[in-house]
């Protein structure tokens, strides 16, 4: 039996892109069925899979999966190609912690420096709020619960290195404060948004895969246009392509791209 393969933070992130086999489809109607016995195996074994019908060319379907065992997101993408798809894309990621999380001291500074707020019982006591914040924020980055949205928005990133817009010759506490308003403008979108960020640097050919889920596209747009203004945006990020896809159960996805035989 294949070993597993758990990474020591994070959990595994593969997004594939697929397109419909019609040739394999019309010879054998019930390979569909494989293709959802597969992810329903996986969803058994406890991974999550999020299925989108694709708009556009790009691809016809759009499975992300994720857990803590790649050795089973191998299989799972081996079993889901018994179906009627080929693969045009992946991504592979993990999920991580941030490098430019804030810290407990800097929390401190900021209710006394932008809140004003000067006694000690006080900063603790809101410390000890935030403390439980952070610590929920870090859980779900690490170990995501993905919500029940209507679009998934997938694009891959890198940070640019290029003469001197070069992010990795900057120093520490510059990358942190740029990231710092970066991350300020995201927060304006809570509760419409939910993002996740997810590293590929030495898995994929890109840094980051970023991941947004939204019940309005319009949100999803206007997310991405204002935060393309942010410098550690504007200045150095570099993108590729965008995939919109649009969410439900992965037998309506199928018969949405006209995969309508299932048995």
């Amino acid at each position: 039996m294949t070993k597993t393969v758990e990474p020591s933070v994070g959990w595994g992130v593969l997004h594939l892109l697929l397109h419909v086999d019609r040739p394999a489809l019309s010879s054998d109607p019930h390979r569909a069925k494989l293709a959802l016995d597969a992810i329903a195996s996986l969803q058994h074994d406890g991974h999550q899979v999020i299925t989108s019908a694709v708009l556009g060319h790009k691809a016809d379907v759009m499975v992300m999966a994720l857990g803590p065992d790649l050795a089973r997101l191998q299989r799972f993408q081996a079993e889901l190609l018994q179906g009627p798809f080929t693969l045009t894309s992946s991504f592979l990621s993990l999920t991580e912690f941030s490098p430019y999380t804030s810290t407990a001291q800097d929390e401190a500074l900021r209710l006394q420096n932008e809140d004003g707020i000067t006694d000690e019982v006080e900063i603790a006591e809101k410390l000890g709020v935030w403390s439980d914040r952070m610590t929920h924020y870090q859980e779900q980055r690490v170990h995501p619960k993905l919500p029940p949205k209507k679009v998934i928005c997938f694009y891959p990133m890198l940070k640019r290195r290029v003469g001197v817009d070069n992010w990795y010759s900057l120093p520490f506490d510059i990358r942190k404060a740029l990231m710092g308003s970066h991350a300020r403008t995201g927060r304006t979108y809570a509760g419409r948004v939910l993002q996740l960020i997810t590293g590929a640097t030495g898995l994929d050919d890109w840094e980051w895969g970023v991941t947004l889920f939204a019940d309005d596209p319009v949100v999803i747009k206007d997310i991405v246009q204002e935060m393309r203004f942010d410098e550690v945006t504007a200045r150095y990020g570099e993108f590729g392509q965008f995939v919109i896809g649009l969410v439900d159960e992965p037998e309506q996805v199928f018969v949405n791209v006209g995969v309508t035989t299932i048995g």
